[in-house]
C-alpha cells in the first residue's frame, strides 16, 4: 500500500485507512470471526492506520475491534478513536467525561496508548467547550502517554475554519468525512489553513456514505433530493459505461497528494482485498470526466449536521 506523510506529524500512514465502524454492526449484522478477519486482513495488506470509536455499534466496533488486534504487535498498527459521543443524542464533553473515556477504550481496545484521539461530531454542541474545556482535558492526556495526537472530526467545515481561528494550537490534527469525495471537494478549499497551522488531515467516506455506488445509498441518507438524483445518475452512467461509482470514488479521492489518506469502513475482508486491488489499478479518465459532468450541478452540496451556527456559511 503507498503510503504519504500525515502532514506535520510526520507519521507514514497509508493512502487508504482502515475504518471499524463496521465492525460494530452500524450498518448491517456482522459475525465475530470475520471481524477478526477483517483486522487481520487490514493490516495484513497495509492498511494500518485504524479509526473507531465508542459511539460505533454503542461501544461494539472498539470491542469486536480490541479482539481482532490481540496478540497483534502495538507498533504494527496506528490506533484512531474518538470521544464525546456515545449515542445517536448523547453528547458529553466534560473533562470529566472525556478523561474517563479514553480509559474506557484502551479497556476494550486492549493496548496502551492510543495514536489519535478525536472529540466526536463537535458540531452537536458548544465549541466554546470543545476549545476551553475539552482540547486542554485532552492535552493532559498526551503528557500522561496515554495519547499521542488529539483533534477535532464532524461534517460541517465550519467548525475546522473556527478551531483554526480559534485555538489551532490544541488541535495537532482533524478527521472529515464526506467532504472530499466525487460529488464534495470543499474539504480542499481548508487545506492552507491546516498546513499553516500545522494540523494533519484525515479524510473518511469516499462514496459520501453510499451515495456514490451503483447500487444506491441506504434509505436514511441525509442528501438533498437533487444530490440523490445526481449520484444516481452518476452510477447510471457508470454502469453503461462498465465502471463502477465506488471504485472510481476511492480512486479519486485517495488521488489528491495533498490529503495524505482516506478511511474506508467495512467489515468484510474481501472488500478490503478488492479495495486495495482497485487503487493499483489506474483511473478511467473519461469515465472522471462523465460522472464529474454529472455532478457538476450539485457539487460541494452538503445537509446540516448539528447545531445551525456551526454548518457551513
Amino acid at each position: 500500500m503507498k503510503t504519504r506523510k500525515l502532514g506535520p506529524l510526520d507519521i507514514d500512514v497509508p493512502i487508504l485507512s482502515f475504518g471499524a465502524s463496521s465492525l460494530g454492526g452500524v450498518f448491517k449484522d456482522v459475525d465475530h470471526d470475520r471481524n477478526v478477519r477483517t483486522v487481520h486482513t487490514a493490516i495484513d495488506y497495509g492498511l494500518n492506520l485504524i479509526d473507531v470509536s465508542p459511539y460505533y455499534g454503542l461501544t461494539k466496533a472498539e470491542t469486536e475491534l480490541g479482539a481482532g488486534l490481540k496478540g497483534i504487535d502495538r507498533d504494527k498498527y496506528l490506533l484512531s478513536t474518538k470521544c464525546g459521543r456515545y449515542g445517536a443524542d448523547e453528547f458529553d464533553f466534560s473533562a470529566e467525561r472525556v478523561t474517563k473515556s479514553v480509559d474506557e477504550s484502551l479497556g476494550r481496545l486492549g493496548c496502551g496508548h492510543i495514536d489519535f484521539l478525536f472529540c466526536h461530531d463537535i458540531e452537536f454542541v458548544s465549541l466554546e467547550q470543545i476549545w476551553k474545556e475539552t482540547l486542554p482535558a485532552l492535552h493532559a492526556l498526551k503528557e500522561s502517554g496515554k495519547v499521542r495526537h488529539v483533534g477535532i472530526s464532524g461534517l460541517p467545515l465550519e467548525i475546522f475554519a473556527k478551531g483554526m481561528r480559534e485555538c489551532p494550537e490544541l488541535i495537532d490534527c482533524v478527521l472529515s468525512y464526506c467532504r472530499y469525495s466525487l460529488n464534495d471537494t470543499s474539504l480542499e478549499t481548508l487545506l492552507p489553513e491546516f498546513e499553516k497551522n500545522k494540523v494533519a488531515v484525515i479524510n473518511a467516506a469516499p462514496t459520501s456514505m453510499g451515495i456514490l455506488t451503483n447500487q444506491g445509498p441506504p434509505e436514511w441518507h441525509p442528501a438533498p433530493k437533487e444530490v440523490h438524483d445526481a449520484c444516481h445518475k452518476a452510477a447510471e452512467f457508470c454502469r453503461n459505461n462498465g465502471g463502477d461509482l465506488a471504485a472510481l470514488g476511492l480512486q479519486f479521492s485517495t488521488a489528491h497528494e495533498g490529503i495524505p489518506t482516506t478511511l474506508v469502513s467495512t467489515a468484510n475482508p474481501d472488500r478490503i482485498i478488492s479495495n486495495c486491488e482497485i487503487l493499483e489499478q489506474d483511473m478511467d479518465l473519461e469515465l472522471l470526466k462523465g460522472v464529474q459532468e454529472i455532478l457538476a450541478p450539485i457539487q460541494n452540496q452538503t445537509w446540516l449536521s448539528g447545531l445551525p451556527e456551526n454548518n457551513d456559511k
